[in-house]
């Protein structure tokens, strides 16, 4: 008989795991309870509550009532999915792109630097990660066509898109979502994501075009192999940029630099600009309108407009998913009162260590918990609502919290086979999982010890 290999469990599957892990656990961990003050507990004021043991129907409930405590995150996601399905369904996006390629034929070394930045910028406003996927069909013929492997077409993508979601600045599904569970405000470690962005992006699009040119070199050199049965490319068939889709254009970077501003607060950052306070039922608003907008400058039906947004929306319904089961096992850990006691443990087991331990310790645990569950926003929404009041007691604040967290899951996204948007990737790109390892390991590596250093450097000055 053959053997079934193994299969790594779905995050849905997982999550569900852990719900009932944490419902046990509530029979077996001592309830307890700190003091707060401004929502923060109050270092050695723990003490014993009665128990409050979680049983089979609280465990089912538990996902339910997670969607009733983040339903504002959840409808703000499915706002986002509606957008880019509509701004997707016009073709903007495609002939943008289009519209460089045909432009920089013959120097495609330029274009990998100029679509790094382009999906760098994506990934670290917005968190672009699945929206790629779209992309691989486009540009990996180009590249192959130019004399460079299917490593480099799908590195300009994974890579490019990757170190901005590493340094996601202000991406709302990984940054703005652990953020608001941290108690923090999405300005707070700005400066700090912004100098991870410009320093990754760049060693990424080093890394990616000292490839490109040694294959260009030496062929034999490819970690693929370039053969005979590499796709060529029809660039004069590539897709023209209307004046409609340069409005598009606009309305698309108009939206997400509006939710910028609306998140930032300058005020606290010192300086003298209006504060708009928004948060996600405000930008749950301003995506919705947004895709409107487009739908219609595109001249689509009011039918064809209302089952592209609704189309959209279900392409991250499973992200929705995630957090609303995620955030239940944090609804089971507050009702079974043991949350404060794996803080009180938390605390008792960090109190001789330093703000610089206590943060490397953090993005260590962050990297395996990124593997079980790949969802930056189902980790950030199980996860930081418990890490991010121990930094309190190492000292640590809230956003360097939030930028360990963010690295570890944006590193380990780039190889994980957990993760959906790189087997996929390399499926189109005909790419062994081994091979990619083999390519990306070094940058890897060296991701790895930026970031130390990165959170070395931050902790001290926090």
């Amino acid at each position: 008989m053959e053997q079934r290999k193994f299969q790594m469990p779905t995050a849905y599957t997982i999550l569900f795991c852990l719900i009932l892990l944490v419902a046990l656990s509530t029979w077996f961990i001592p309830a307890g309870s700190y003091d707060y003050a401004d929502g923060i507990p109050i270092s050695g004021s723990y003490h014993a509550v009665a128990p409050a043991p979680q049983g089979i129907g609280a465990a089912l409930k538990a996902a339910f009532r997670g969607f009733y405590d983040a339903v504002d995150v959840c409808v703000f996601i499915l706002m986002v999915g509606g957008f880019l399905g509509v701004v997707m369904k016009t073709g903007a996006i495609d002939a943008g792109v289009s519209n460089v390629i045909s432009r920089l034929q013959g120097r495609e070394n330029l274009l990998i630097t100029i679509l790094m930045l382009f999906f760098g910028l994506g990934g670290t406003t917005y968190g672009m990660w699945e929206e790629t996927m779209a992309f691989f069909p486009l540009l990996l013929p180009i590249f192959l066509a130019a004399g460079y492997d299917a490593v480099v077409g799908v590195a300009v993508i994974l890579l490019g898109a990757g170190a901005g979601v590493i340094a996601s600045t202000v991406n709302p599904f990984a940054t703005g979502i652990a953020a608001g569970f941290a108690g923090v405000s999405l300005g707070e470690g700005l400066l700090w994501r912004l100098i991870q962005f410009v320093i990754f992006e760049g060693a990424a699009i080093w890394y990616v075009s000292a490839y490109a040119a040694r294959i260009k070199r030496d062929p034999s050199r490819s970690v693929v192999g370039i053969g005979a049965g590499r796709l060529h490319a029809d660039v004069g068939r590539v897709q023209p940029l209307t004046r409609r889709h340069a409005a598009i254009l606009l309305i698309f970077a108009a939206t997400f630099l509006t939710m910028i501003y609306g998140v930032i607060p300058f005020d606290e950052m010192g300086l003298p600009l209006p504060v708009l306070g928004w948060w996600f039922p405000e930008l749950s608003a301003l995506f919705l309108v947004a895709g409107i907008v487009v739908g219609l400058m595109d001249r689509l039906s009011e039918v064809e407009l209302a089952e592209t947004f609704v189309s959209g929306c279900t392409d991250l319904l499973g992200v929705a998913f995630i957090i609303g089961i995620s955030r239940g096992i944090t609804v089971l850990m507050n009702d079974g009162h043991i949350t404060d006691t794996i803080l009180h443990w938390g605390e008792t087991a960090l109190s001789g260590l330093g703000s610089t331990s206590f943060v490397l310790l953090v993005f260590l645990i962050y990297l395996p918990l990124s593997v079980l569950i790949p969802s930056s926003s189902g980790l950030a929404t199980l996860s930081v609502p418990v890490v991010a009041p121990l930094g309190q007691f190492a000292g640590v604040g809230g956003d360097v919290v939030v930028t360990a967290f963010q690295s570890a899951c944006g590193l380990v996204n780039l190889v994980t086979p957990t993760a959906a948007v790189v087997m996929g990737a390399l499926a189109l790109g005909r790419i062994p999982y081994e091979k990619w390892l083999k390519f990306v390991w070094k940058l890897i590596l060296l991701f790895l010890l930026l970031t130390g250093l990165l959170l070395v450097l931050a902790a001290a000055l926090s």
